[in-house]
C-alpha cells in the first residue's frame, strides 16, 4: 500500500484532506487484501455489492470528481445504460488492475489539489437533474466529498469482508502490517 500524503505536509488544510481522503482509501485497500478474484466478485448479502465493484466505484468516483474539477470529461461516462457497470469488476477487470489504477488516480488527486491556486477555487457540477442547477462547490468541498464517499463506501466493504470470512478490520490492519 503506498501512502502518497507525505507526513510533513499534514499539518496545512490540504495535507490534511488528503490524509483523510488516504486513510479511507485504505479502509477499502484492507478489505480485499489476501482475497481471490472469486471472493471480490462475490456478493454476500442482499445486496447487489461486491468489494471489487465497491472498490471499482471508488475509483471512478474519485477520478470522475477531480475531472470535473480539473474541466475535463470523466474517463468513463455514466448513464442509465451503464450505471450498473460502476460496481462490477467486467471482463479483463481485477482487484489488482483497479488497485493499480487507484495509485495512479490518487496520485493525480494529490498533484492537482496540492497544485491549485486556492481551495477556494470552484468549478461547476454537471448538469445532472440531482445537482443544483448552476451550482458550483469549491476544491475543499470536492475534497470532503472525497472523503464522505470513500469513507462511506469503507463501512460498506468492512461489512462485506467480515461477511466473507469474518476477518475485520483490525485483523485486516495487523495482516496488512505484517505484509
Amino acid at each position: 500500500m503506498v501512502t502518497h500524503v507525505r507526513a510533513e505536509a499534514q499539518g496545512d488544510e490540504r495535507g490534511a484532506l488528503l490524509s483523510f481522503v488516504e486513510e479511507q482509501r485504505g479502509g477499502i485497500r484492507r478489505a480485499v487484501l489476501g482475497l481471490t478474484e472469486e471472493q471480490a466478485r462475490t456478493r454476500p448479502s442482499a445486496s447487489e455489492l461486491s468489494l471489487g465493484g465497491l472498490l471499482k466505484h471508488v475509483v471512478e468516483v474519485e477520478q470522475t470528481w477531480i475531472a470535473r474539477a480539473k474541466g475535463e470529461p470523466p474517463a468513463v461516462k455514466r448513464d442509465e445504460s451503464n450505471w450498473h457497470e460502476c460496481f462490477q469488476l467486467l471482463d479483463g477487470e481485477t482487484v489488482a488492475s483497479q488497485l493499480a489504477y487507484w495509485e495512479e488516480v490518487a496520485a493525480g488527486t494529490e498533484a492537482f489539489i496540492r497544485a491549485v491556486p486556492s481551495l477556494d477555487d470552484t468549478f461547476p457540477l454537471p448538469n445532472d437533474p440531482w445537482f443544483p442547477p448552476d451550482e458550483r462547490v469549491s476544491m475543499r468541498w470536492v475534497m470532503l466529498h472525497l472523503i464522505r464517499e470513500t469513507a462511506r463506501h469503507a463501512g460498506h466493504a468492512d461489512i462485506l469482508r467480515e461477511s466473507l470470512d469474518g476477518k475485520t478490520a483490525f485483523e485486516l490492519v495487523a495482516l496488512a502490517q505484517a505484509g
